[in-house]
């Protein structure tokens, strides 16, 4: 049974609500959290059975890759090779609906060669990562293939039962998924179109951006 927990504004239970959450990502449960862009359904990256349960929760097909969601990206350059165009980006638009593919640093024969990490501009996200450990790894409370839920309500329909906690903080006020800039290659690319487009990447970065809407 999937419990379903509000986030209100007294900081106590904030508090509460965030560590009840981390908890349960720790010992490798499935938790759906709000962000600032749409629901997140989320797992310890570092549980390879909790993330394979994402998943089969939203029916996902193997091939696609899940965020990180990250507190700092601090949290990234363990794993990661966090370049100059990666922080110029952070500094301008982290914490928000912008998501970085960075290259790995050292690759498992498992693991890609890539890893997406992402600050969240919400606070319940932040709280909620703290709380785990500073990264969960995350995808939209959806089903594969269907609208991503934008409030509690539609992830208790997508993905009730499936999951051991949803957090309810009302609708995501951004209602859009973020922007995928991949840097891993020689060109900064955009791999999903977003809330922050290619011409504010490239007042940023000083040179041009692939796109795939230009």
């Amino acid at each position: 049974m999937t419990e379903i927990l509000p986030w209100t504004s007294d900081p106590d239970e904030q508090k509460r609500v965030a560590e009840h959450a981390g908890q349960l990502i720790r010992s490798g449960g499935l938790v759906v959290y709000p962000t600032d862009t749409v629901y997140g359904l989320g797992a310890d990256p570092a549980d390879s059975e909790a993330v394979e349960r994402i998943y089969e929760a939203k029916a996902r097909p193997p091939e696609k890759a899940i965020v990180w969601l990250i507190s700092s990206l601090d949290r990234a350059r363990s794993a990661c090779d966090v370049t100059a165009a990666a922080e110029q980006l952070a500094q301008r638009f982290l914490p928000g609906p912008l998501t970085l593919v960075l290259t790995r640093r050292e690759p498992r024969p498992d693991e890609l060669s890539t890893q997406a990490v992402r600050i969240p501009g919400h606070p319940a996200a932040l709280a909620i990562i703290a709380a785990a450990g500073g990264a969960v790894a995350t995808t939209s409370a959806n089903r594969s293939g269907l609208p991503s839920a934008r409030n509690a309500q539609e992830a208790v329909e997508a993905l009730g039962g499936r999951v051991g906690l949803i957090v309810d903080a009302g609708p995501s006020p951004g209602g859009q998924e973020s922007t995928i800039l991949d840097l891993s290659g020689p060109v900064p690319k955009i791999l999903r179109p977003g809330p922050i487009g290619a011409r504010e990447i490239e007042s940023v970065l000083g040179v041009p951006v692939a796109s795939a809407d230009r």
